[in-house]
């Protein structure tokens, strides 16, 4: 895990998209898969929480993980306008995302 970072954030579904969202998920680009791996990002997970539509992630990120490469990348940014019409987004279709404080762990 020293090579590791958690990293935890939220995000908010809009109503009545839940199926979709998995969908979309179940159905990832197999070219978006490699390029999060690619560049750092492993042990990737996202839970909705039913009642409230906030999605939290979480995620495992390479020590060397540079934070500023995928947001500007084609492939991400085709991603986000493919989910802005179900979440809440940014007015560049990036998601809104809030980081979350880590307050415990247990290995």
């Amino acid at each position: 895990m020293d090579n590791y970072i958690r990293h935890a954030f939220k995000m908010k579904l809009k109503s009545g998209f839940e199926k979709e969202y998995k969908k979309r998920h179940d159905e990832i680009w197999p070219e978006l898969s490699t390029l999060l791996s690619e560049t750092g990002i492993s042990d990737y997970s996202i839970f909705l929480d039913e009642e409230t539509l906030i999605l939290f992630a979480v995620q495992k990120l390479h020590k060397d993980f540079n934070k500023e490469v995928l947001p500007n990348h084609p492939l991400v940014k085709k991603w986000w306008s493919y989910m802005a019409d179900i979440m809440e987004t940014n007015s560049d279709n990036s998601p809104k995302e809030k980081p979350l404080v880590e307050v415990f762990h247990l290995d």
